[in-house]
């Protein structure tokens, strides 16, 4: 009789936020990155993406593999993810072919369910969190003994921020130097519990879909920048040395001037491409003043912005500064979903923010994300694959 076992695994995957950013790509196909990148992984509780992989002999093999993203059909198509599906049954063949009593998981069709619990391709690294929940959970489902450097080689093909969602804490992407890319993977520089006092608050000021897609700004930057080469020979080997150094010394006036900076240089190369591409806006940028202000007030450095290719403002800071930077923020935004009460008890305001800055963000800013570091995958029980295979109801 034939096997009509519904293999199932669940895990959940972080957002991060990259303070040295990763743009460019040496190789497309492969999704090889003209420099190096480091980024903090955010908190699961705020930010997540759920995935459940499954197979089985009894799904019919015409309908092929299939991912239902957020209640959505979603392709699978594509290149990229038919790169990490190929490269992890051949890694579950393998295991098969030494040890035959294994079921043969790596011949059966695959159904993928995944959830975020934020908006997708709004400039939140939805497809970093979504590639890495993705890579995981096939991965669990398969039983690689696979590290997570080893499975981020995999991820980086779907998505190249994705390798760095393998991760909790502080996180690096070597760019390497092999021409298969088999360097180019990513490593913890710090766990979550080495500095557990950073916070990030994210201004969400759209959660539109991007004008232009990262992938298509990379190319144009690559091929019409000439500050981009500037940025990847000089800016960036430097910056990801100053980024590590601060974060081993938890020395957050060096840890905010570098992704100040970054963010500065990356959006400039932005700028600099022809046509040019514009991800941030008015908005964006009265982010940045109130940051200027905040740190101004506080006769120090206590808070930091960095822009994705996208509008949204990412400002971290550390638990203890949190009245100097949150207060100011609630006092403008007091009105916006998503602020957490309980961190908000007995704040004050220390500055009020100028009439022209404080104006644009209560118009832009459409929600509040609180959140902070965080740990990498986690496997769950929480199964948006029934037993009999169909969606879960939720």
């Amino acid at each position: 009789m034939a096997d009509s076992t519904i293999y199932r695994a669940s895990t959940t995957a972080p957002v991060n936020i990259a303070v040295v950013k990763y743009w460019g790509k040496r190789d497309p196909k492969l999704n090889l990155p003209t420099n190096s990148s480091l980024s903090v992984t955010l908190s699961q509780a705020d930010l997540r993406t759920l995935t459940t992989a499954s197979c089985s002999a009894s799904y019919l093999a015409s309908e092929g593999d299939s991912l239902l993203l957020n209640g959505e059909p979603s392709d699978v198509s594509g290149a990229r993810t038919q790169a990490c599906f190929r490269e992890l049954r051949t890694r579950r063949a393998a295991l098969e072919a030494a040890d035959p009593s294994l079921p043969k998981l790596s011949t059966m069709p695959l159904r993928l369910v995944s959830e975020n619990n934020f908006p997708t391709a709004a400039g939140l690294a939805s497809s970093a969190a979504g590639f890495a929940a993705f890579v995981r959970a096939i991965a669990n489902l398969y039983e690689l003994p696979a590290s997570p450097s080893e499975l981020s080689l995999i991820a980086r093909q779907g998505s190249g921020s994705a390798c760095r969602s393998l991760f909790g804490g502080y996180v690096a992407w070597r760019m390497g130097s092999a021409a298969d890319g088999s360097d180019s993977m990513a490593d913890q520089v710090a766990e979550a519990a080495h500095w557990p006092e950073m916070r990030a608050l994210i201004l969400v000021v759209s959660a539109a879909k991007k004008g232009v897609s990262s992938t298509s700004g990379m190319q144009q930057t690559v091929a019409t920048s000439g500050l981009f080469q500037e940025r990847i020979a000089r800016v960036v080997p430097q910056n990801m040395d100053a980024m590590e150094k601060a974060i081993k010394e938890r020395d957050f006036a060096a840890f905010a001037e570098v992704t100040m900076r970054d963010s500065n240089s990356f959006h400039a190369t932005c700028a600099d491409t022809y046509p040019p591409i514009f991800y941030m806006n008015d908005v964006s940028r009265a982010a940045i003043r109130a940051v200027e202000a905040i740190n101004a007030a506080a006769g120090r450095t206590v808070a930091a912005y960095t822009f994705d290719a996208g509008p949204n403002a990412v400002i971290y800071y550390l638990e203890q500064d949190t009245e100097a930077v949150v207060g100011t923020f609630y006092h403008v935004l007091g009105d916006m979903d998503g602020w957490k009460r309980e961190v908000l008890s007995g704040l004050k305001p220390t500055l009020s923010l100028d009439e022209s800055v404080a104006g644009l963000l209560k118009a832009g800013v459409s929600r509040i994300i609180m959140t902070g570091v965080g740990e990498g995958p986690l496997k769950t029980e929480e199964y948006l694959v029934a037993e009999d295979g169909s969606p879960a109801k939720r």
